[in-house]
């Protein structure tokens, strides 16, 4: 489809493309994902990128023990929070293990398209939030919730 013009409206862009004359035809276009040959990108500010950049970049963290790989961006997820999340699929021992990593200005350290490398410094413990438990961890937690359930039961009891 060939762009005619376009207008920004209420915080986006309006497009209005040949071929496409009335509301109605506008509304069939609704929820369409929209393409630009990458030759014909704008130029973005400097520490932007596009999403079609990010995916496929391997993930560096900047730890206490030096820089670790973490995975790499298997898609960038958006509307919770006012940064983008990368999700980031790797491997914690022998498990796969898929990461949400805010893209946020204060944890980039550098990013570098050409190279497929993104590097982050994380809050502590963000991580480590996100880890899947081990069975010792599961069986301590349904311990712990099956205490609570039964200290509650008992109070109920003495009503």
């Amino acid at each position: 489809m060939l762009t005619e013009e376009h207008w920004f409206h209420k915080g986006g862009v309006v497009l209005k493309f040949a071929g496409v004359d009335s509301i109605s035809d506008a509304e069939q276009l609704a929820g369409v994902e929209l393409q630009i040959p990458q030759e014909q990108r704008a130029e973005l500010e400097a520490g932007a990128a596009y999403v079609s950049d990010l995916v496929g970049c391997e993930v560096l963290v900047h730890t206490a023990g030096g820089l670790v790989a973490i995975g790499a961006v298997s898609d960038v997820q958006f509307g919770a929070g006012e940064a983008p999340l990368l999700v980031v699929k790797g491997k914690r021992g022998e498990r796969e293990q898929e990461y949400l990593v805010p893209y946020a200005e204060a944890f980039l350290k550098q990013t570098d398209i050409e190279r497929r490398r993104i590097e982050m410094e994380l809050p502590e413990g963000l991580l480590e939030a996100q880890a899947p438990l081990s069975a010792e961890e599961k069986q301590r937690q349904k311990l712990e919730a099956d205490e609570a359930r039964a200290a509650g039961e008992r109070r109920k009891g003495h009503e």
